[in-house]
């Protein structure tokens, strides 16, 4: 009764730390109560049906039922509470599951073989399963989750790879016995670690070179778009500019034709010329932001449309002529943010819409551009405001590459019903 309590307990265990594994790089759309409450209802389960199969055939029934008894409620349940595709989930689970089944075999075995007791065999399980579920959610939960979004359709065939070997293992483990019982069995089960482990490192470098390809076209024609844009209203500067020096040079006509009037004698005639000739000034008067001329025509751009669309604007600017970053890419973080920031207003009724931007260089570059938000702002496990839309947020990730890039230091924050970015370089 003893031994069977043990098995029970070692069995629901390693469900359970399992489990914990899986979890570490799912991403779950439940939250903490309800993932808890499945976890109480599936815990009942494990320690009923693995009681029961113990009871009927002992310990080979159970390895020889545990995957589909056991595991693939297991599978169901936590797809059903996470937000992956059924490829990319099975691919996750199925690893897992197949990583846990050789790490409690092996700790077994090397227990069993130098005769430790089962406390010391739970204890290294304890030991050996925690370190994995904290290094899985340290250092592979993040790579995994952006691999599974920027490659969302590569997975179909890659569950292929975890599904045969953890058939493979669970058919060699328990046919015709007990792997623990055949040494022979034991052989066949082991010599299969090096080329699972092979073949998972080609298959993650292969998806990791995808990613990068993938990651270097998209921000590829992201600046393409930009920086075209960037131009186009850079020329529209340029042209107001040019129609102001020609004002500038047919000033001095004008103020021939006003000494005429003058020594005419005809004096409201000359005020009349005069006031017109200013009104057309002011019209085209050249609002310099910064000296960089791209940062200048993005400000201008920028602030103009907003302005044009109810948007009050209040920007203090005080760059250097020279920047630590291309001028280029810090235009690009400039329109990404500003752009955010005029369509959040327009979700706005007129009298809350408002653009606030700061701007300095010293003592280093330094950014703010704060505005009203309509709703609220869900925000991801690296601080990054997540977009409703699948197809939006290009901007907040190339702000972020931007970052990652030149080690800048990059805020987003809602408070108070003001979203705000801020960027130290």
């Amino acid at each position: 009764m003893t031994d069977v309590m043990f098995l029970i307990f070692r069995t629901f265990f390693l469900t359970i730390v399992t489990l914990g594994m899986m979890a570490s790089l799912t991403e779950f759309r439940f939250g903490c109560k309800k993932l808890l409450g499945i976890l109480a209802v599936y815990s009942v389960w494990v320690v009923f049906i693995s009681g029961i199969m113990l009871y009927v055939g002992g310990e080979l029934l159970l390895l020889r039922l545990f995957f589909p008894v056991i595991s693939v409620p297991a599978i169901i349940l936590t797809y059903w509470a996470a937000n992956d595709t059924p490829s990319q989930a099975v691919f996750n689970y199925i690893t897992q599951i197949l990583v846990s089944v050789l790490v409690a075999s092996l700790i077994r075995m090397l227990t069993e073989s130098i005769g430790l007791s089962g406390f010391v065999n739970v204890l290294l399980m304890c030991i050996v399963y925690f370190a994995a579920i904290y290094l899985e959610w340290r250092f592979l939960r993040r790579p995994f989750r952006l691999l599974i979004k920027v490659l969302p359709g590569r997975w179909g065939v890659l569950t292929l790879i975890p599904c045969v070997f953890c058939a493979y293992f669970i058919f060699v483990a328990a046919w015709p016995g007990s792997y623990l019982e055949n040494d022979t069995q034991r052989a066949y089960l082991y010599a299969a670690i090096l080329p699972l482990v092979i073949v998972y490192l080609a298959v993650f470098k292969i998806l990791l070179a995808q990613y990068h390809m993938q990651m270097e076209r998209q921000s590829a024609a992201l600046l393409t778009v930009q920086i075209s844009t960037l131009k186009e209203k850079l020329q529209r500067v340029k042209e107001v500019a040019e129609d102001v020096r020609i004002q500038r040079h047919d000033l001095r006509h004008q103020l021939q034709a006003v000494a005429e009037l003058v020594v005419r004698g005809e004096r409201e005639a000359a005020l009349e010329f005069l006031g017109a000739a200013r009104e057309r000034l002011d019209e085209q008067v050249e609002v310099r932001w910064c000296r960089p001329p791209v940062l200048d025509a993005v400000f201008s751009s920028y602030f103009d449309q907003a302005r044009r669309q109810n948007i009050p604007v209040e920007a203090t600017i005080a760059l250097p002529d020279e920047l630590p970053v291309d001028e280029g890419e810090m235009a690009v973080v400039l329109a990404n943010a500003l752009e955010n920031a005029i369509h959040a207003n327009l979700a706005l009724p007129p009298e809350r819409r408002q653009i606030c931007c700061r701007a300095m260089g010293t003592p280093s570059l330094m950014l703010e551009i704060s505005n009203p938000c309509a709703g609220d702002v869900t925000f991801n496990e690296q601080g990054l405001p997540v977009a409703e839309n699948p197809s939006h947020g290009l901007g907040v990730r190339s702000i972020a590459a931007f970052c990652k890039k030149h080690g800048a230091v990059c805020q987003f924050e809602l408070a108070g019903g003001t979203f705000s970015l801020r960027l130290v370089l």
